[in-house]
């Protein structure tokens, strides 16, 4: 998207994230020498918001929801180019990049399953194309099914997923550990719930003592990673209970998020 960007001579890009991706905008931005304003809820951890700054891009805390930082998005977005890679159709074309590698990574086949953690569904739409497409073009014989978790207290993909909707249901939100996942109201929702039932995938909602002790359990196995990311682990072991995934099938989970971003909720669940 960036790259893309920078080629139209665009210089300054406005991007709006609850963290991670505005980490990823900041980054590439710095290294194409374009000028990056990020916003971000008021509640994101200080060590995403400090990464973010690190790379030399502004950034503006913005008070409310993860819906409330995507508006002000919007307002500002008539001063400067908004680049935000959950509407930006080149951020998809990026993400599939790690679905090809996915593909390479299994020797060139297609694993039988892939779980995703999902809010936006960036990840889930990015290997829905890459491997469509890998597919089209007589690569691999079928498409591995995709497994979307979202934490139990924001899980709009899920209840719309196991309501059989074609769009988004109403469902009740609280806050969660996993905030990187919390969008209420992804705007790629029907795009979402086409890649899942395609590929005869599904959701699971994972609650929050359980994305705890997979975060725990991951870090003793050597895997740092971030809550946001970690309930993808704790699916797996869901999606077999119910017999959705077998434990002989080769089973990919996507981990997007170190550690290092949320270390003090680590701190928190260490103490003692």
């Amino acid at each position: 998207m960036l790259s893309m960007l920078r080629q139209l001579g665009i210089q300054s890009v406005l991007e709006d994230s609850s963290g991670n991706g505005g980490a990823s905008v900041a980054g590439y931005g710095a290294a194409g020498g374009m000028q990056v304003k990020v916003l971000v809820p008021a509640s994101t951890s200080p060590a995403k918001i400090a990464q973010v700054r690190a790379y030399g891009a502004d950034v503006e805390l913005i008070p409310g929801p993860r819906e409330a930082t995507e508006a002000a998005a919007i307002e500002q977005s008539s001063n400067v180019f908004y680049a935000s890679h959950n509407w930006h159709p080149f951020f998809l074309q990026g993400t599939k990049t790690l679905g090809y590698e996915l593909w390479e990574d299994c020797g060139y086949q297609a694993p039988d399953n892939i779980v995703i953690p999902a809010s936006a569904g960036s990840n889930l739409l990015g290997c829905y194309i890459a491997f469509t497409e890998l597919k089209s073009s007589g690569e691999i014989d079928k498409l591995p099914k995709l497994f979307a978790s979202q934490p139990a207290n924001c899980a709009p993909l899920h209840a719309s997923f196991q309501a059989g909707a074609d769009d988004q249901v109403e469902s009740d939100f609280h806050s969660t550990i996993a905030e990187g996942t919390a969008i209420k109201r992804p705007i790629r929702m029907v795009e979402m719930l086409n890649a899942l039932r395609e590929s005869g995938g599904g959701t699971v909602a994972v609650e929050e003592a359980d994305i705890v002790e997979a975060s725990l359990r991951l870090a003793r196995q050597g895997l740092y990673t971030e809550p946001t990311s970690a309930h993808a682990a704790a699916a797996v072991g869901k999606l077999i209970e119910s017999g959705s995934i077998r434990s002989t099938e080769r089973t990919v989970v996507i981990l997007t998020g170190t550690g290092l971003k949320t270390t003090q909720y680590y701190a928190d669940n260490l103490e003692g």
